[in-house]
């Protein structure tokens, strides 16, 4: 192979498994299986074993038990000359020891494509099906959540990418649909269509202004009084990674229309921040933060290693106000050990009530990168939920040790 395939085929490997990593958010650093020559395949596995004493996040009706999760992960990357993709298959099963009836098994799956026409124009798509039983949204029928979403859109970028100005147009269009007994959660199936469009202007090598403009339109199949539009109109500024910082600074505001003319029309201040300081090559600080309107039930936070935190909402077809933050530290004591710190504060308003709920959680884990294709660590996770309504309330601690494995 000459010289120029074999760099070739180089950079066709290291951009897929770059665009694995950015899905998949791997700490280990899986063997692929080469396919083809821009092609591969590469497994993963995820085994956890947790302790959680009010997996229902109720404190009414808390139950406790250990809970062995499995799940296996299968990436398909590959490459041509101006174009990438990426298919990722994830099946977690829940097992849980002290509560067979809540056993479950999510399903993931997840597509992307990148396209480069030219220096000019490309365009990004992605799909994704997931089917999901959520353990901490016991409803009034003493049955966990079960619903499956339907995702689809794209990106197009115009503008060479140093070019002094560029334009990103979006779309993206989702379908929610529940599968509870007795038609339970009818009320929130719902068809989601999404456009954006953002300008960039470069100031800087590595810093750009933007201003971005947001049409989200929510079609409630079921229960039309939730149907509304919400136009958001944001600026900012925008910095690629530089030796210690990069990040992004959105603010602007939001304003949600019912398509039912009795209900009053909601505005409010909006922001989107997030930001990386990294003042050493093993230490890294994370700032996110976000105030918005949210569809009462993509109420969900994040505490330690990213995992899903919901706010229990019974009246889950209400829309929210949502601010949330969250602070992270990631630090390396030696070379293959490392803590990862987290506090998260949600500030829920709901719009059609007088509920307001404000959420912390906090996330510890360690780390330890015993082989190139085995991690194990250790991690606790405190929530607690105070709510204006009483029944809302919780507390919730969970214990986990989890082992990354690849090839």
């Amino acid at each position: 192979m000459s010289k120029k395939l074999t760099k070739n085929a180089l950079t066709a490997t290291a951009t897929t498994l770059a665009m694995a990593a950015s899905i998949t958010s791997w700490a280990i650093e899986p063997q692929y299986i080469k396919l083809t020559e821009s092609t591969l395949f590469i497994p993963t596995l995820q085994l956890k074993e947790v302790y959680d004493d009010n997996f229902h996040a109720d404190d009414n009706n808390e139950q406790s038990s250990w809970i062995t999760t499995l799940a296996p992960s299968f990436t398909l990357a590959g490459k041509g000359n101006k174009s990438g993709y990426l298919i990722n298959y994830t099946a977690s099963s829940d097992t849980f020891h002290s509560s067979q009836k809540d056993n479950n098994t999510d399903h993931i799956f997840t597509a992307e494509s990148n396209l480069e026409f030219n220096a000019r124009n490309r365009l990004k798509l992605n799909a994704g099906y997931r089917d999901i039983e959520e353990t901490a949204t016991l409803n009034q029928n003493q049955e966990n959540d079960q619903y499956n979403s339907k995702t689809i859109g794209g990106v197009y970028t115009y503008g060479a990418r140093t070019a002094r100005a560029q334009i990103d147009l979006g779309a993206n269009y989702d379908e929610l649909r529940y599968s509870n007994s007795n038609h339970l959660n009818d009320d929130e199936e719902r068809d989601t269509t999404a456009l954006r469009s953002t300008f960039y202007y470069r100031v800087a090598p590595d810093t750009r202004l933007l201003l971005e403009a947001r049409h989200t339109d929510y079609d409630y199949i079921s229960d039309t009084n939730s149907s509304s539009t919400n136009i958001d109109l944001l600026t900012g500024v925008t910095w690629d990674a530089t030796a210690k910082t990069s990040g992004s600074i959105k603010v602007g505001r939001g304003q949600k229309d019912y398509d039912n003319s009795g209900i009053d029309t909601a505005s409010t201040g909006m922001w989107e921040v997030g930001a990386t300081w990294k003042p050493r090559t093993y230490s890294t600080f994370r700032l996110t933060t976000r105030r918005a309107f949210d569809e009462g039930s993509n109420s969900v936070g994040t505490i330690g290693d990213g995992t899903d935190t919901t706010v229990r909402n019974t009246n889950d077809d209400s829309a929210v106000k949502l601010q949330t933050t969250t602070l992270g530290w990631k630090h390396y004591w030696i070379e293959h050990l490392y803590s990862d710190l987290s506090y998260t504060r949600m500030d829920l308003e709901y719009l059609d009530s007088n509920r307001e709920d404000k959420l912390n959680n906090i996330g510890l884990g360690l780390t330890y990168e015993m082989r190139r294709w085995l991690d194990i660590g250790l991690g606790y996770k405190y929530s607690e939920n105070d709510s204006d309504v009483n029944s809302e309330s919780y507390e919730r601690n969970i214990y986990a040790l989890t082992i990354n494995a690849s090839l």
